[in-house]
């Protein structure tokens, strides 16, 4: 059974919604693309940090592991795609959801 991160964060990339939530003690504000699971069976997504707090330059992207995020909230703004990949993404091995793939091009 999904975690309520997981379920929020997949609900997020279906309905395009920003965001808002604790990680690593950090607030972030970010865009979700992919959500799925790792190489350790883990709940994690991929996506775009565009505004909060980090420990690097912002936006980048970020892969999150989903057991340590807290305080998620969605709201409705700008959705931000972020920039181009230049290798593939390792976030998420086992895809479950990729707003590129199964969201996007249903349109």
């Amino acid at each position: 059974m999904p975690s309520k991160a997981y379920t929020l964060l997949r609900k997020a990339i279906l309905t395009e919604q920003q965001v808002v939530c604790v990680y690593d003690g950090r607030p972030r504000e970010l865009c979700p693309h992919i959500i799925g699971h790792n190489k350790s069976d883990e709940e994690v997504v991929l996506a775009w940090q565009f505004a909060g707090k980090s420990s690097g330059r912002l936006p980048q992207w970020r892969c999150l592991r989903l057991a340590e995020v807290s305080d998620i909230s969605l709201r409705r703004g700008r959705w931000h795609e972020g920039g181009s990949h230049k290798s593939e993404q390792r976030c998420v091995s086992a895809i479950d959801l990729d707003i590129n793939v199964h969201v996007r091009k249903r349109r």
